[in-house]
């Protein structure tokens, strides 16, 4: 039998992932990697999820990462729909460039 990794482990790299996530969100002036900054939280969110899930023998918090993972899967879609549409018409995506007032 394999031993068994303690939740610990699977809290800090849920806290590393979101901590870096939050930080790439607050430097970075592109859009798309803040698209992908947002998207790295909510990973780091579902593994805690998970893993409090596994540790209570709860079935509960993989479903509710699953209802997590379908809206992030539709906020994909419409965000890169919103951030072609922006390059399209501004041929930018630094968002310090962006101004969605001005035509």
């Amino acid at each position: 039998m394999l031993p068994q990794v303690p939740i610990a482990a699977y809290l800090i790299l849920a806290a590393v992932l979101f901590s870096t996530g939050v930080a790439a969100f607050l430097i970075k002036r592109n859009l798309i990697t803040i698209f992908m900054s947002i998207e790295l939280m909510l990973n780091a969110v579902n593994l805690t999820f998970v893993a409090f899930a596994h540790m209570w023998h709860q079935v509960s918090g993989q479903i509710f990462v699953f209802f997590v993972m379908v809206v992030a899967a539709a906020e994909a879609a419409v965000g890169l729909a919103i951030i072609i549409a922006i390059f399209r018409t501004r041929e930018t995506l630094n968002v310090d460039q962006i101004d969605l007032m001005k035509s």
